[in-house]
């Protein structure tokens, strides 16, 4: 199920958060976009509407997005805190250390690793989060 601007909503309703006019202003811009967002870029888009939101106030729904499993939280370049819709599955990203630019990959195989890790360590691994980091292709070609 894709996750919509209203669906959202009723999830953060249902946990008991007020949707105001800013958040509403904020799931707007992350669920109409089809790329990964910093909370910057979010922040610039939201402004055009609501021009009084802080970017405090775009942080905290993001922090809140991500503790509802809605989000994906990722390092980007320098420190920066990237934040993508949550795609269906598990999944990790490449990270461009130039650019920014996040791309997700799933698809590889990390059970047996976690499955030999646990059985080894006695450790009982609940989750785990991946992040390759390098230089995209456009990058490398001096296209950027």
């Amino acid at each position: 199920m894709r996750l919509t601007n209203t669906r959202i909503i009723s999830l953060l309703r249902k946990e008991g958060y007020r949707i105001t006019p800013q958040r509403q202003s904020v799931l707007k811009v992350i669920t109409q976009s089809g790329s990964h967002l910093s909370p910057a870029s979010i922040h610039k888009e939201v402004i055009k509407e609501h021009s009084g939101v802080g970017l405090t106030t775009v942080y905290r729904l993001l922090d809140t997005l991500t503790e509802l499993n809605l989000l994906c939280k990722v390092n980007g370049k320098r420190g920066t805190g990237y934040l993508l819709r949550r795609p269906k599955g598990h999944h990790h990203h490449l990270v461009c250390n130039d650019c920014g630019k996040v791309f997700d990959f799933s698809n590889c195989r990390l059970n047996e690793l976690e499955n030999h890790l646990a059985s080894k360590s006695g450790f009982a691994i609940e989750e785990h989060v991946l992040e390759f980091r390098g230089r995209c292709r456009s990058c490398r070609n001096g296209e950027r």
